[in-house]
Formats: C-alpha cells, structure tokens, sequence
C-alpha cells in the first residue's frame, strides 16, 4: 500500500489538506460509484470535526488535530494505492469492488466504508497518533471519545438522508435486518480495545503484525455482509 503522507498538524489548518483531497474526490468520481458515496459522507465528518477542533470543543486541539489527520490519512492512501493498480486492504476491498454494483444501495456503500475506517482504520490512527505525540491511548480517550460522538451524531444523519422512505422501507425489506446487524457503538468500541491491544504488543511486532491482520480479515468480512446486494439490477 501507498505510504502514508504526513500533512502539518496544527489546531487550526491540520484538516484542511485531508479535506482538500477528499473535495478533488468529490469532483472527479460520479456521484453513483460507491466510493464517492462514503466519501461524501467522510468528507462531512472531516468538515464537522476540524469545526469541532476550531471551536475549542476539545480539550486538546493538538491531539484531536493529530488524531483526525491520521484517521483521514489511512483512507486517503487506501484510495491512492488502489488508483495506482494495488490491492486494497482486505477491510476496504468490499467496497472497491462492489462499488459500481447496480444491486447495492447508497446507504450499504456509505455504512461499508465507515465500517471499514472504523473496525479497521481507527485503531492504527490512535497508535500513529500515540507515536506522533509520545503519549499513551489512555491520554487520547477524551479525544477519542468526543470524535466518536461526533461520529455517532452524523451516522444518524446520514441514515435519514440515505436511507429510503418508509413507502419503500418496510419491515420485511432485507435492508432492515441488514442494517440491525452492525452498529457504530460497537464498532467503536471494538476499534478502542484494538487500539490499546495494538499498543501493547508495539513491542512484540510479529504479534501485532499478525494481530493487525486478523482485524483486517475480519472487518473486511462485515463488509461484505453490508454489501449484499439487495435491490434488483
């Protein structure tokens, strides 16, 4: 995969690269592929959260600057080795390719790429941020948290903005039993545990090279899950 790029971190500016990129995206994909779906999608919460860090909302500007940066990093070289002709990581892959299946819903694309940033990437985003900052994950928990909060708050938005009407959303939709099968909480908090996991076995890298890719397996799984396709192509 890509190497990761390293933008300026600052309490102020750190997220406008990532969003810079993630706008170009924006313009150059069409609307319909499901990559462009998520990414719209991560290219408002990116937005939501550098107005977070600007409004003092977070304790500490720094590290909250710090961590988003890392976090939006991880997608960005997905997207950029996957452009250059390389294998996504298995925890991505799903969406790369079914991203242009007729079958599948915008609200499947956008839940599989969060599922995939946040079972997946999350967690390596928190160890670069440790690493970054000489700190601990226990001295990030409050950034972490008020991200994750944010997070929640916009997963329910863009659940009422994709998800269908209740003329076409009924009980026996397979959409509704998909959809009741993940959740962000747990997603975030399964990322939380990987993270502090991670950190512990810094010290033993056979243990968290191959702990690391069990997490992509098994993420890149529920992805799939949300991928069924379920409408008629």
């Amino acid at each position: 995969m890509a190497q990761t790029q390293h933008f300026p971190v600052g309490p102020f500016t750190a997220v406008d690269p990532v969003v810079d990129r993630m706008r170009a995206f924006r313009s150059a994909w069409h609307p319909a592929d499901g990559v462009a779906v998520f990414n719209r999608v991560y290219l408002t919460v990116t937005e939501e959260i550098g107005h977070a860090i600007e409004a003092g909302t977070f304790g500490d500007r720094r590290a909250a600057a710090t961590l988003d940066v890392r976090f939006a990093q991880r997608y960005l070289a997905v997207v950029e080795a996957v452009g250059s002709g390389a294998r996504a990581p298995a925890c991505w892959r799903p969406l790369f390719h079914y991203r242009r299946h007729p079958g599948v819903r915008p609200l499947q694309f956008a839940l599989a790429g969060i599922n995939a940033h946040i079972g997946h990437d999350l967690a390596l985003a928190v160890v670069d941020t440790c690493r970054t900052l000489d700190c601990s994950p226990a001295e990030l928990e409050d950034e972490f948290d008020r991200v994750g909060d944010i997070l929640v708050l916009l997963e329910e938005r863009i659940r009422e903005e994709l998800m269908p009407g209740p003329d076409l959303l009924e009980v026996a939709d397979p959409l509704t039993h998909l959809l009741g099968c993940w959740s962000l909480d747990r997603a975030r908090d399964g990322a939380w545990l990987a993270a502090r996991s991670l950190w512990q076995l810094r010290r033993l890298p056979g243990l968290a090279e191959e702990f690391t890719e069990r997490l992509d397996r098994s993420v890149g799984l529920v992805g799939r899950m949300l991928l069924t396709p379920l409408a008629r192509p």
